[in-house]
């Protein structure tokens, strides 16, 4: 039993449990009235415009956006638009000098209206470029389709390879499941004689992606001396000089307090040096060196916000049910992904309970937390804010259930605005034709 829970009138009066900073957006407050970001206390979030809601902390965005062109130089920083896009983030990212790896023809067409030049860009997969930016290329059936549907003239292609294993305790990924090139197959010289072949294409970069929430620089200081090692056998063999080493992005971000995250400027300056090292073994001219992060620019600065709609204890536990779930946050059911909560909006100073978070949509993976200590007294209509939301939630939302997808909504300096409004019912039921 605490003083509070003998003297009620105390809890108004007793401080707020701290918050993890590492978890938060960076413009985060925590005061009795509960959560504020961009000086907008999420009460008045939920009061606007309803819960679920994503809300992300433009400030933040910022600041991350700052702080890999500071570490990389800007024109080496190419956001994954996969992990989060709209127009009002698009123009952050643009504003910080930050160029765009698209993954779609709808993100191709979207960044090219709002202005981003075409060699600030670099596109993956079937994406319609008009001989404009760079395309990466993981097939002959890429190369193929390139000479099909380009205009007559010169495109830039960079090469995606498949390294070799790079050390890791567990592989990241397997590579039968993937496309590209693998450095130790003919693969490679293969896909290299058909760009070759091609007049019209030119061979500029190479390319890996390692995986997702790797915090050890080892697996990519392996990659840099992989991709260098090609980069000089494809100029001794076939003449090619790679300008430019990507080595992808997958840069770990905490969304727990056990997660840990990949700093970023030590990150730079090692790879910087392996890199330098590894040219001077080789005896070629340095490329660029660039990276592709989209996780570790914007999910921190996201948060869900859902309301409590019913509470159950059992053996200990708690186990709580809120208004969203599966279709706004698919992650922890298709890769076991882990978060934490906070109540906001009222205080309590109930002893911390084992508590999961539940969804409603009535399905066994419909988890948004698990087992994490939240106060042991959450009741129906109660706020619970989950950090760690800006990568890979809004863009992954679906209609499951029918239900209305949430608006992303930007905070920043005291004002909230919806960068995408929140799917009604009239917009779900719209493309339906029968």
């Amino acid at each position: 039993m605490t003083l509070a829970d003998v003297i009620p009138s105390l809890r108004s009066s007793l401080p707020p449990r701290q918050l993890d900073r590492g978890l938060w957006p960076l413009t985060t407050t925590l005061g009795r009235g509960g959560l504020a970001i961009g000086g907008v206390p999420l009460t008045l979030v939920e009061e606007e415009y309803g819960t679920p809601a994503y809300i992300l902390d433009e400030a933040d965005v910022r600041e991350r956006c700052a702080a890999y062109a500071a570490a990389f130089g800007p024109a080496q920083v190419y956001y994954a638009a996969k992990a989060l896009m709209c127009r009002g983030l698009l123009r952050w990212v643009a504003e910080a000098g930050l160029g765009l790896a698209v993954y779609s023809q709808g993100q191709w067409n979207l960044a090219r209206t709002l202005g981003i030049a075409p060699d600030r860009i670099i596109a993956h997969g079937q994406v319609e470029t008009g001989g404009d930016g760079r395309v990466v290329v993981e097939s002959l059936a890429d190369v193929q389709r390139l000479t099909r549907t380009r205009r007559p003239r010169r495109q830039q292609v960079i090469l995606r390879v498949l390294p070799a294993q790079l050390g890791f305790g567990r592989p990241p990924w397997a590579a039968q499941e993937r496309f590209g090139a693998p450095v130790a197959s003919g693969e490679l010289a293969e896909l290299v004689a058909a760009i070759a072949d091609e007049p019209l294409l030119d061979l500029v970069g190479l390319d890996v992606y390692l995986g997702s929430q790797l915090a050890q620089f080892g697996g990519y200081e392996h990659a840099v001396a992989q991709l260098v090692a090609t980069a000089a056998e494809l100029r001794r063999a076939h003449g090619v000089r790679i300008e430019e080493l990507n080595i992808g992005g997958g840069f770990a971000v905490a969304h727990t307090e056990q997660d840990p995250t990949l700093p970023v400027d030590p990150f730079a300056a090692r790879m910087r040096r392996r890199l330098a090292l590894e040219c001077d073994r080789r005896a070629i001219a340095k490329p660029r060196l660039s990276v592709t992060p989209g996780r570790a620019i914007v999910a921190r600065a996201g948060v869900a916000l859902y309301r409590v709609t019913a509470v159950r204890h059992e053996d200990g536990r708690q186990i709580v049910a809120v208004d969203g779930g599966l279709s706004d946050n698919p992650r922890p059911a298709l890769y076991g992904a882990r978060y934490t909560a906070v109540l906001t909006g009222r205080a309590s100073q109930a002893p911390l309970c084992p508590t999961t978070v539940v969804g409603r949509h009535d399905e066994p993976g419909d988890l948004l937390v698990r087992d994490e200590p939240l106060p042991g007294d959450l009741r129906p209509g109660d706020l619970l804010a989950v950090p760690g939301c800006g990568a890979y939630h809004f863009p992954l939302a679906s209609n499951y259930d029918l239900v209305g997808r949430p608006p992303l909504l930007a905070v920043h300096d005291g004002q909230a605005r919806e960068l995408v409004r929140r799917e009604t019912l009239d917009d779900v039921l719209a493309r339906d034709a029968a």
